[in-house]
């Protein structure tokens, strides 16, 4: 049985109560780039799977930008387990990463294209771009 501890000091849970959900820097990086590219697009679209940060129901195109420690980015040195109370939170983490893989399973079954983009590659710009253009390809089939 895993017991948790929930005494966290005043600095740790001031802290944890700053790291915002939405309109993060990373995603506000990534919105610049599609509208760059002259990609159209919804915020945080609860009425599919996962709620993805940016994405375009008619395109049939979601966009998740994921914090690094959060949704524990393998091999990134940001994403690191807290050493107190290290039960709870490789638990957590390794459930918020079982949790994005099924919503994306689902969006990719429902015929969505997905894109999965990590905070701490934002800065990448070429790369980024490269891999948001193809968002804008065409999904029409000639049927001829």
């Amino acid at each position: 049985m895993i017991v948790y501890d929930f005494d966290t000091d005043p600095d740790r849970r001031a802290l944890m109560q700053r790291v915002r959900r939405s309109g993060t820097p990373a995603e506000e990086q990534i919105a610049t780039l599609c509208r760059k590219l002259g990609l159209a697009y919804r915020r945080n679209v609860r009425s599919l799977p996962g709620s993805p940060d940016l994405a375009n129901k008619s395109g049939r195109w979601a966009v998740f930008v994921n914090g690094c420690f959060w949704h524990h980015h393998t091999g990134c040195p940001k994403a690191t387990v807290p050493k107190r109370n290290r039960a709870f939170w490789s638990a957590k983490l390794e459930g918020n990463r079982r949790r994005d893989a099924k919503k994306i399973r689902q969006l990719r079954a429902a015929g969505y294209r997905v894109l999965l983009l990590w905070a701490c590659k934002v800065d990448k710009e070429a790369e980024i771009l490269r891999r948001l253009s193809y968002l804008r390809k065409s999904r029409v089939v000639d049927s001829t």
